[in-house]
């Protein structure tokens, strides 16, 4: 076992950032293109990490919430799983917010890199 994953690096790149992470990008995403509130995103992120540990316990033996006895480690690992989750949605929220940002109000703003804007002069 390790802090980050717990039962192997490849297990952890797979499920939780290539395929959870994935989702999640998409998530946020998709509350960046209906203009939905940040805390929406919030709970659409706790709810794919439930899904992602849920993978992690039935493909590669982790634990879960379930038995009272691994409910500590599976609560690590799941905050573990939430952050890298969050980060990426935030990301892909972002991203699709600068460009919308500097599409819709072009007048006002340009895009600044891939996750900003700021004000035409």
């Amino acid at each position: 076992m390790n802090l980050i994953w717990q039962v192997s690096f490849l297990d952890f790149l797979i499920i939780t950032v290539i395929l959870g992470g994935g989702a999640a990008w998409m998530a946020g995403r998709a509350t960046a293109r209906s203009w939905g509130a940040f805390p929406s995103l919030v709970v659409y992120i706790v709810l794919l990490t439930v899904a992602v540990r849920f993978i992690h316990y039935a493909l590669f033996g982790g634990s879960f919430f379930l038995p009272p006895a691994t409910f500590g480690t599976a609560l690590h690992y799941a905050l573990v799983d939430f952050v890298v989750l969050m980060v990426l949605a935030w990301l892909g929220r972002r991203a699709t917010r600068a460009g919308q940002m500097a599409e819709q109000y072009s007048f006002a703003y340009d895009k600044a890199g891939p996750v900003g804007w700021r004000e035409r002069a």
